[in-house]
């Protein structure tokens, strides 16, 4: 080993139990002067912070824990599927046509009120005279298959004043 690195070291070893001898002379001394007053803050030095607090939910024990309880609450995985097993044709039903969406479009008003899929009718109705095999290839094959989505089933409604009458 270098000379040079030898006496760095040693300089460094030296310096660092100067500095442990200190500290041990200093409590040494604070503890001796010691008052009634002053004891309470010499056990909070020697014991220490307590730990800082995290809230605790059950199932959590630990920060980390604490965690994966938050993020399985807030973030679920991805849900089942909703179709339980294969979906087969129906044999005995006829294939839905283009003409046949175009009279059940322009039997809906294109002021109504949009359905849960944010949509208005207008922009169905107008989508269809654009591209009437548009929506037809949408929903021909749930037609064919029997299968009807939940977004489908649902329904918005509103409730409108009629006029002179009280709310």
């Amino acid at each position: 080993m270098p000379p040079l690195l030898a006496s760095a070291r040693a300089a460094r070893s030296a310096y660092f139990k100067a500095i442990k001898k200190a500290k041990r002379d200093h409590w040494s001394a604070f503890l001796a002067s010691a008052t009634p007053q002053t004891v309470w803050t010499a056990k909070r030095f020697a014991v220490g912070r307590p730990p800082p607090h995290f809230p605790e939910l059950p199932g959590s024990t630990s920060p980390l824990e604490l965690n994966k309880v938050l993020l399985n609450h807030f973030f679920p995985g991805e849900p089942a599927s909703s179709v339980d097993s294969i979906l087969l044709p129906f044999r005995d039903c006829p294939a839905l046509t283009t003409e046949e969406v175009g009279r059940a479009l322009a039997t809906s008003s294109p002021t109504s009120a949009p359905g849960p899929d944010k949509t208005p009718n207008s922009l169905w109705k107008r989508s269809h005279r654009v591209a009437p095999h548009l929506i037809h290839d949408l929903l021909a094959p749930l037609v064919a298959y029997g299968f009807h989505p939940p977004t489908l089933k649902m329904a918005d409604g509103m409730v409108l004043d009629k006029l002179g009458k009280p709310s």
